[in-house]
């Protein structure tokens, strides 16, 4: 049984702006275990969210392989990519991507309700993430209703109700307060003891010094810097 859950070989990542190739990330090999908890550092613009988007397979390298429990991703349909990011892969989006028509309980149920899973369970599971949120008073709001930092709560509420293997967090807990953002860290202790793997980008040095180890971005290479 492979003991890494997201592998990089050698990942380069190009892109044409005015003209002009910039290279985002230049012979990138990396290994992550399962039950990491990674915090992802840098400096605005170094290229955080585009790292999470590659894990996420949301977008693809220009060359290199990512291997996703030691299969090849360069290898699945769109079909076959889209199924495991949906069972596999939990993504917190620094902007939240709510759905505006529904209330704050429908879009954390969203992911059970993707995959068809008992409604009345689902529902109590939904109460139960959203209390250690803090937000049991705002199941019925919708996000229009809702400050940032509760929707941003929301958000944080919709990816670990999933139960994914690998959950993937653009800055989760820039919105929120200090003890909230505390709040959310235990939560993903408690995942990791689970043998969840968490991979947050944060500015915050007091939430990345928590983690197991830091991931530092720059100048287009990711290297390891504790742990």
């Amino acid at each position: 049984m492979n003991k890494y859950i997201v592998e990089l070989k050698n990942i380069k990542k190009n892109f044409n702006h005015k003209n002009k190739k910039i290279e985002l990330f230049k012979n990138v090999f990396l290994k992550i275990k399962k039950g990491d908890l990674v915090a992802l550092i840098g400096p605005s613009g170094s290229g955080k969210s585009s790292f999470l988007h590659l894990l996420s397979l949301l977008d693809t390298p220009t060359s290199g392989q990512i291997l996703f429990l030691g299969s090849d991703t360069r290898e699945l349909n769109e079909e076959q990519r889209n199924s495991l990011r949906r069972d596999k892969i939990s993504i917190i989006f620094q902007n939240n991507n709510l759905l505006s028509d529904f209330t704050a309980i429908e879009n954390v149920l969203m992911p059970l309700i993707i995959r068809e899973i008992n409604t009345k369970k689902s529902i109590e599971l939904a109460k139960k993430v959203m209390e250690a949120v803090k937000l049991s008073g705002r199941l019925n709001h919708f996000p229009s209703e809702l400050s940032g930092g509760e929707q941003q709560r929301v958000a944080i509420a919709r990816a670990l109700i999933a139960e994914t293997d690998l959950i993937l967090a653009d800055e989760p807990t820039g919105n929120l307060d200090f003890k909230t953002s505390q709040e959310v860290l235990s939560y993903f202790l408690k995942l990791k003891k689970l043998k969840k793997t968490i991979i947050f980008a944060t500015h915050n040095r007091e939430l990345a010094n928590k983690a197991d180890y830091k991931l530092s971005i720059s100048n287009g290479t990711i290297k390891r810097v504790n742990g």
